[in-house]
């Protein structure tokens, strides 16, 4: 699958979602696809994060990945995002990017391609399925292919079980109480293997 292209598109403000990002780029390139971690610009205010130490930590810690951009999108033949809950729905500086693809979605860019998402919450009932959902719902109007991990390893079962998208549960120290390794990288590998089906077809 060397020929399948990747974006790992992540946005994490203490850290969690760009592990996840991680394990997903760790279990794609297990298949032989190419593959980038990118990251959302940040909007929010630099008071907010100077207020927070987890935050303006992680912020030094990834200041070396590169932010995704609207090329990155055309180039991926798959796109796994991998985002945080607010308030039951997607951070608002991910919608703020995905309402620049508007460019990429009109001249057909952004169809067919292999997507998936993840996310985090304090609680499993914080909103992580809805969350999973509202990034899909702009994915159906790209007319991209949603790839989500359903029921397909047994892994999901253990890291909670969320058919929609690989989520975990974080706790007030930012500790993950799930193990959802496993279930990332299983959902990783198989957005990549739909996407080299799609390839595959394509050429037909």
């Amino acid at each position: 699958m060397n020929n399948v292209k990747l974006a790992v598109v992540y946005y994490s403000s203490t850290g969690t979602n760009y592990q996840l990002a991680k394990w997903a780029e760790e279990g794609a390139k297990e298949t032989g696809a190419e593959v980038k971690v990118l990251k959302v610009p940040e909007t929010a205010p630099q008071a907010a994060i100077d207020s927070n130490p987890a935050w303006k930590a992680n912020m030094e810690a990834t200041k070396d990945v590169p932010e995704v951009t609207l090329d990155d999108l055309e180039w991926a033949d798959a796109i796994i995002f991998s985002v945080p809950t607010r308030f039951g729905n997607m951070p608002g500086q991910v919608k703020s990017f995905l309402d620049t693809t508007g460019g990429l979605w009109f001249k057909g860019k952004l169809a067919n391609k292999a997507v998936s998402a993840m996310t985090s919450a304090q609680n499993p009932n914080g909103g992580q399925e809805v969350t999973t959902l509202s990034l899909y719902t702009t994915m159906y109007h790209w007319g991209a292919i949603v790839v989500a991990p359903g029921y397909t390893d047994s892994v999901v079962y253990g890291a909670g079980g969320n058919p929609y998208g690989t989520s975990v549960s974080v706790d007030q120290d930012g500790k993950m109480k799930e193990d959802v390794q496993g279930a990332v990288k299983h959902q990783a590998k198989r957005t990549v293997t739909v996407a080299e089906w799609i390839k595959k077809g394509q050429s037909n």
